[in-house]
């Protein structure tokens, strides 16, 4: 027989494995070298396994010796949402990605207009519903083991102390590997590719004893079916209402519980992997399940009566001397145990520590108190995550001390299934109607939540709260309240009751609630956001800021990641971005790997509306919206225009083909700044749409919120203005209603300025270099507007200058009267195919590094003719050149 000693070497052995495989991932990962293995849909399939557990790689045999095939339900279940309902899970899992989530809880907050209440709630509704499966898994470790100490006199067996380093061992893994990364929004390898090798463990060992017991004791598959129909199982009838409402229990369980969220959203690399798992996964549910009832008839013929039904998968190759296969099998129970309770704890532990510890922490400490303090919530985050860790798997073990690991656990099952299905209500329709608030939720899980409390939960774990007369007679005598009758409703199967009375009046009350009462404006947006996700999250997350913000970002960032983590963290985004520094441009794609960076520490909900407070707490006036759109219509129009000039100058092919393809890049361009100016208005105008509503329809506003929304309105305004003064910059110079300013002025002095302002606040390594001696000349003209296009040409050699060293060299020759102002880098210049279009509206020859709408040139050429001179691109010399030229005194007839 195999001896106690070998168990404990064999497991401290596997336990080893797991932490070398967990470890290896998480060190690829960190160094950016995962192995593609690690991201495809196999291994995320496999992950999905963490659904099986010891209820289910030992209880389903139990199960089918005690309820016959009923136990095909619990497959059943997310067989039909992986098949029935493959396009929900993918709008779950975009969700998931695009608004940063990391856990059920958050999803929910997020969805429901960021409420932290009700994040409270679904995460205490989770840690009841799951600390008793938590303890259901510690049991089937224990019972387990007793098997084998059984077999073993030379060894006594502590089963307290077993439990207890069970508990610890699994909870110390979870927090090394779990709380390894910050960020809760990234993939933790090391637990994924831990689960996974699991998965491929507990399907191996229960496919070997199904082997062993088909062809090994049966004699084949014939003779196992004949033995089958002679056992107690063939006998067994099959309720429906039973079977509806355990397969309901185990699909709702598959979406809800807090660790196939974390798997299936959480941890998914990519949504497409659910093409592969939506076959691949039932058909692993399949093999696991395929000898789940020889297994439970053999056991029923060949061994002792009074038997536990649960450890036949142990105890049926132990009884026929298989030491060996009973060891894989002992593996396969404790790979289904140990997988379920490492991602529960650490799923877990993310929704207590994000809404329950960190809030708490950050209301108390004022750690939001002033923009100048520099806290690290980093270590506090990661405390609360540990010590969240360690208090849930404490509580599983309090759970199973005070249940005393007694018969009440082979139930816990389904009933942590109920408790936890009371949150797909306000999940499905947070997912698919707009109109749903929070009101609603709150009111759908808490009624909900109770109604399983007081029918299933109190009545059935740990021995009972209600008494023998309770359950018969009702409290207080009231009959219609009886826990297990309610309303009169007698007869039904205590999970049937349960199921019938909890969801249809979780829904009731969410959809009533919410038909009732009015959404809050972030709950319309939010909603908007899930309902229509697959419109909003074809890109980044669409934030837009600006350079000044970049400073408030980081001093955000510092405080809440820490000093070193942020600096870190910036200066890689300024590294990929190749700008001159010292801070990243917050472009979209920066601003949403911020959010993900900041999600684990304070929240998904919590960091998506602190960088949206900094970079887009704006909104837009209609009447602005009115001035841009048409705007809008005159570049349109200005594009038929060009249009109808192509068809004209067809009179050779050649001019045909040159004016063809002129037309062709503007319009590439003017598409491009059409995208520009939609993208910067998006956001603005869905906050108008939803603070004008406010002004609207909430006539309850008090003066410090009209007037938030109105200083709202009004900054929208100024910014959609800053947008638009190169437009009419350009608009006033071609209509020549241009007044100009002639002054008396060195050229000297007006390079100065325009290199001073060209330059200013750019840490950029760009040299200018002059000749102060020729440019010693006094000027009569308009300078202002003549230091306005010097500013633009040095501005352009410092922003598109490729050159290792970059320089700009400036100079000034006088030819009769007429100055010549040449500027010219050293970069790669402009491509030959540019050449014509450089001084076009809305050309750019770069658009990928540009950060305008393509007029400075435009506006520069406009300038100088109206000042009596020119500019021109000059083709013949290295990198980028053009050349200003104009009179040193203007005439009379010019300024007119």
């Amino acid at each position: 027989m195999t001896s106690l000693n070998l168990l404990a070497m064999v497991s401290i052995g596997y336990v080893t494995l797991l932490f070398m495989v967990a470890f290896w991932a998480d060190r690829q990962a960190l160094r950016g070298r995962s192995a593609r293995f690690m991201r495809s849909p196999l291994i995320y399939t496999l992950s999905l396994s963490i659904y099986c557990t010891a209820w289910t790689f030992y209880g389903a045999v139990g199960y089918a010796a005690r309820s016959g095939m009923e136990y095909i339900t619990i497959y059943l279940g997310p067989t039909l949402v992986m098949i029935g309902w493959w396009w929900g899970l993918r709008k779950l899992v975009r969700v998931g990605r695009s608004q940063r989530i990391s856990s059920i809880a958050d999803l929910l907050s997020a969805r429901y207009g960021k409420s932290n209440v009700l994040a409270i709630g679904v995460t205490v509704l989770a840690v009841i519903a799951v600390t008793p499966y938590i303890a259901l898994q510690l049991q089937s470790i224990t019972l387990s083991v007793a098997i084998f100490a059984e077999a073993d006199p030379t060894r006594s067996h502590n089963e307290s102390g077993t439990v207890f380093w069970i508990a610890t061992g699994l909870a110390f893994f979870a927090i090394l590997f779990g709380t390894r990364n910050l960020n809760a929004n990234e993939r933790h390898h090391g637990v994924v590719m831990a689960v996974a090798l699991e998965a491929v463990v507990k399907l191996i060992a229960l496919v070997a004893v199904g082997i062993f017991v088909v062809w090994g004791l049966a004699g084949g598959v014939e003779q196992v079916l004949d033995r089958v129909d002679q056992s107690p199982i063939g006998g067994w009838q099959v309720d429906g209402g039973r079977w509806t409402a355990i397969t309901f229990l185990a699909a709702s369980a598959f979406v809800c519980l807090p660790r196939m969220f974390q798997v299936m959203v959480v941890e998914n690399e990519d949504e497409r992997h659910l093409r592969v798992a939506a076959w691949a996964f039932p058909t692993y549910l399949l093999l696991i399940s395929i000898f789940v009832v020889p297994i439970a008839a053999l056991g029923l013929e060949l061994l002792p009566e009074g038997a536990n039904p649960d450890l036949f998968v142990l105890t049926l190759p132990l009884s026929q001397g298989q030491n060996g296969l009973a060891m894989l099998s002992f593996l396969g129970g404790f790979s289904s145990a140990t997988s379920m309770v490492i991602v529960a704890a650490m799923s877990l532990s993310t929704m207590v520590s994000n809404h329950i510890v960190m809030p708490i922490w950050l209301r108390t400490t004022g750690a939001f108190g002033g923009a100048s303090v520099s806290g690290d919530v980093r270590s506090v985050v990661l405390f609360a995550r540990r010590f969240s860790i360690a208090a849930i798997m404490g509580l599983g073990y309090a759970y199973y001390q005070i249940s005393g690991g007694g018969a009440a656990l082979a139930a816990i099952g389904l009933i942590s299934f109920s408790g936890i299905s009371q949150i797909l209500p306000a999940l499905v329709g947070g997912l698919f109607w707009r109109g749903a608030t929070r009101s609603g939720a709150l009111a759908g899980l808490f009624i909900g939540f109770t109604v399983w409390g007081y029918t299933l939960l109190l009545p059935e774990v740990a021995g009972g709260v209600f008494s023998a007369e309770t359950l018969m007679q009702g409290p207080f005598g009231l009959h219609w309240l009886r826990p297990q009758a309610l309303f009169g409703i007698e007869g039904l199967d205590p999970i049937v009751h349960c199921v019938l009375w909890s969801m249809s009046l979780n829904i009731a009350a969410y959809a009533i609630v919410s038909v009732c009462s009015f959404p809050s404006p972030m709950e319309r947006l939010q909603g908007a956001q899930f309902v229509h996700v697959f419109d909003h999250s074809a890109g980044p997350g669409g934030w837009t800021g600006s350079v000044a913000q970049s400073e408030d970002l980081m001093i955000m960032s510092q405080r809440i990641l820490g000093p070193d983590e942020a600096q870190v963290f910036f200066q890689a985004a300024l590294k990929r971005q190749g700008g001159p520094g010292p801070l990243p441009e917050p472009t979209p794609i920066f601003l949403e790997q911020l959010e993900r960076e900041l999600s684990a520490s304070i929240g998904a909900a919590a960091a998506h509306a602190m960088i949206g407070q900094i970079v887009s707490g704006a909104a837009v006036s209609v009447e602005d919206l009115l001035a841009v759109a048409d705007e809008l219509a005159q570049l349109l129009e200005y594009s038929s225009r060009l249009e109808m000039q192509s068809q004209e100058l067809s009179r050779t092919a050649r001019q045909l083909r040159e004016t063809n393809q002129k037309l062709t890049q503007l319009s590439e361009q003017k598409d491009v700044f059409l995208s520009q100016v939609s993208h910067e208005l998006r956001t603005p105008m869905t906050s108008v749409r939803a603070f004008s509503e406010i002004l609207r329809d909430e006539p309850g506003l008090n003066a410090q919120e009209q007037h938030k929304y109105a200083s709202i309105i009004h900054d929208e305004a100024l910014r959609l203005t800053r947008l638009l003064n190169d437009l009419l910059d350009l608009s006033v110079l071609e209509s020549g209603e241009v007044t100009l300013n002639v002054s008396h002025r060195h050229l000297s002095d007006i390079l100065d300025h325009a290199v001073a302002s060209a330059l200013a606040g750019a840490d950029g390594p760009l040299r200018v270099t002059r000749d102060r001696k020729a440019e010693a000349m006094e000027m009569e003209t308009d300078v202002d507007r003549l230091s306005q296009v010097f500013i633009n040409l040095i501005a352009n050699a410092q922003k598109y200058c490729t050159a290792v060293a970059p320089e700009l060299q400036i100079s000034v020759s006088n030819m009769n009267g007429q100055v010549h102002v040449d500027f010219c880098d050293n970069g790669v210049g402009i491509p030959a195919d540019f050449h014509e279009m450089i001084f076009e509206k809305f050309s750019r020859a770069t658009p990928e590094r540009a950060g305008g709408a393509g007029l400075g040139l435009a506006i520069c050429k406009e300038i100088m003719r109206r000042l009596g001179g020119d500019i021109s691109f000059q083709p013949a010399l290295a990198g980028a050149a053009f050349r200003v030229t104009f009179p040193i005194q203007m005439k009379i007839e010019e300024i007119r």
